[in-house]
């Protein structure tokens, strides 16, 4: 398992390695700023969209162990969200306070991409153990429900941005979606009454005759 996650830890800078492999051999295109920020923006989205995965695969696999990794998606999607902010802010903005408050009132999308950013700070704050256990596993559980929040305000943000081929916001949609969807009918499952099958009410009928 320690070797799994090394490997998986080692490919999750994949994307960050190549990004700096571009800047060095002037493969960032006409406008480098525009090409990182569009570029971690939606690395961000893919590792949430692993992140979100591993509960439904574990489930649907047993393999118990993908709950380990977890964690270290979402903190990877935290990392690669830094990242895309940061360039906002200071490549892009060159941290203007006056002009970044006023990009936020007045245009939607930059609202969404700062209300995901902002949802995603206590999430990777109280993802150790620690903090699990100091916050109780049943207000842990329910501060980091706020990751599918995290989730919905991205893809808005992505839809916002993008003016022409709506195909990968709506790609990132559909399997957010689903994600979402699949946490609501496992709960629905798990919360739904069980339904006697014949042998258990035969079994109850013969233990009813047996007390009297």
């Amino acid at each position: 398992m320690r070797r799994i996650k090394a490997a998986l830890f080692v490919a999750s800078l994949g994307p960050l390695a190549y990004l700096i492999w571009l800047g060095f051999t002037g493969g960032l295109g006409a406008d480098p700023v525009e090409f990182i920020r569009r570029s971690t923006g939606t690395w961000t989205l893919d590792f949430l969209i692993i992140t979100l995965s591993m509960t439904p695969l574990r489930r649907m696999t047993g393999w118990h162990w993908l709950a380990r990794l977890r964690r270290m998606f979402g903190l990877y999607a935290f990392f690669y969200a830094v990242i895309h902010v940061v360039t906002y802010l200071w490549l892009d903005q060159l941290f203007d306070l006056e002009t970044i408050w006023r990009d936020v009132i007045k245009r939607p999308l930059i609202a969404a991409g700062f209300l995901s950013f902002v949802l995603m700070i206590p999430l990777a704050a109280t993802s150790t153990d620690r903090m699990a256990r100091r916050l109780g596993g049943k207000r842990w559980q329910q501060l980091h429900r706020a990751v599918y929040a995290v989730a919905i305000a991205g893809v808005i943000h992505f839809w916002w941005l993008v003016k022409l081929d709506y195909t990968r916001p709506l790609l990132y949609s559909m399997i957010f979606g689903c994600l979402l969807l699949a946490r609501f009918v496992y709960r629905f499952r798990r919360n739904a009454p069980a339904i006697p099958t014949v042998q258990s009410a035969a079994r109850m009928r013969d233990g009813r005759a047996g007390s009297v």
